[in-house]
């Protein structure tokens, strides 16, 4: 089964909590405090892979966990730093953020690497808030939280070469006859139900064609099996136009290619403009071929490069091969999508807001508040104490005094609420 869009659900490690410990040893008179800090959460890293060329391993495991980050112990004892996640998924997917669509990775180069979440960071221990004037800190950082994020997963197959065409005009087998794939062939509609890749030697260089699910008239709002696979052309740089000239089973060459070209201009814009070359196949089975070329371009009012080729005998293969190598030096390499710097969580320790929630009240919040409260524990006068140095320090209670706030009124902050003095 092929699977070229999916969403999952990926997490990073929290990071661990810093530990309160003081250092107790016989014949030792205050040892002081000795709380290790914790270690860092694992981080989720999708890695590109030329060895996939599906999603299809996602099809039942849609949820990723890295590892959480240890709790630091006493005697200076640092928590292990939680292992990380890797995800390998095909080269050509295309990583957007699910809830605003957003891309914020395009994994096109083999063993390219992306850091879709960074693991929270470890709290640090008591032994790191000791000064001169607080000896015997009895509080340490908890290790940072961090949430799970969806993420949709979309391939866009890279190849340079797209075979397009209707079902059962010989796109397998010609993929088969000039590349290195095994295509499974038919003489049945839709025999291919995923885009099969090949590789294309000539001289000393190469080239990557792709064979697109046939299409049909319809295809761009969701007929057949072309809406779901037209996604795979984007990448290309040139469009091969596969065509069964002998017309054997009653249908139009020219009504072909109109159809074709129809659902490509409606999917993309971008996708109707590609250079192509259309290829006549089953020649085998034609009779008065230049005949019946110069009656199709008569038709279609185009001055189109047009091949007659036969897959079976193998007449004009080399000659299509050569056309399209020579036809692909003449056109730029693809470019990545252009993504810009996006992460999926904005690590936010600065913002600040106030708000009076009744008189006498109000409400503190904001990335600064969550990063400090990481570090204090409320039951602690020691720890409180420290918190209020923080907001004398860092400028937070001049801030409090413009909004209002008064000696008494009371602050909630997040569960908690105290009545605050300056």
């Amino acid at each position: 089964m092929n699977l070229d869009k999916v969403t999952i659900t990926i997490k990073a490690g929290n990071g661990g909590s810093g530990k309160v410990s003081f250092h107790r040893e016989k014949y030792v008179e205050k040892g002081g405090p000795d709380g290790g800090d914790g270690g860092n959460g694992g981080s989720i890293i999708f890695v590109a892979d030329k060895n996939k060329n599906t999603l299809v391993d996602f099809q039942y495991t849609k949820k990723f966990e890295a590892e959480n980050g240890e709790g630091g112990s006493g005697n200076l004892q640092n928590g292990k730093n939680g292992k990380d996640v890797e995800i390998k998924v095909p080269c050509g997917t295309v990583i957007k953020d699910t809830s605003t669509k957003q891309v914020i990775a395009d994994m096109v180069e083999d063993g390219q690497r992306f850091v879709a979440l960074k693991g929270g960071r470890g709290g640090k221990g008591n032994n790191f808030f000791k000064s001169p004037t607080r000896q015997s800190p009895r509080f340490s950082q908890l290790g940072e939280a961090v949430k799970p994020y969806k993420v949709t997963l979309e391939l866009k197959t890279i190849a340079d070469v797209a075979l397009v065409g209707k079902p059962n005009v010989g796109k397998s087998t010609l993929l088969s006859v000039i590349t290195n794939a095994k295509p499974k062939i038919a003489d049945y509609e839709f025999t291919t139900l995923s885009p099969n890749l090949g590789v294309v030697k000539i001289y000393d260089d190469s080239f990557v064609v792709a064979d697109i699910p046939g299409l049909i008239d319809g295809a761009s709002e969701g007929a057949g099996l072309g809406h779901e696979f037209l996604a795979h052309i984007e990448r290309t740089r040139l469009v091969v136009h596969v065509i069964d000239a002998s017309e054997f089973y009653g249908n139009d060459i020219v009504e072909d290619y109109k159809t074709i070209n129809t659902e490509l201009k409606k999917y993309n814009e971008k996708l109707s403009k590609l250079p192509q070359i259309v290829v006549f196949t089953k020649l085998d089975l034609i009779e008065n071929v230049d005949e019946k070329i110069a009656n199709f371009k008569k038709k279609i009012r185009k001055n189109v490069q047009i091949i007659p080729i036969s897959s079976i005998t193998r007449k004009n293969v080399d000659d299509l091969v050569k056309a399209i190598y020579e036809k692909l030096k003449t056109l730029p390499k693809s470019a990545p999508i252009p993504v810009e710097q996006a992460e999926l969580e904005k690590k936010d320790t600065s913002s600040i807001e106030i708000k009076c929630l009744a008189p006498n009240v109000f409400e503190l919040s904001g990335g600064y508040l969550e990063n400090l409260q990481r570090g204090i524990v409320f039951n602690d006068s020691r720890s409180l104490a420290y918190f209020q140095q923080r907001l004398e320090k860092d400028g937070i209670l001049d801030k409090l005094k413009e909004a209002g706030v008064k000696d008494g009124d009371t602050v909630v902050f997040g569960s908690l609420q105290y009545e605050i003095y300056f």
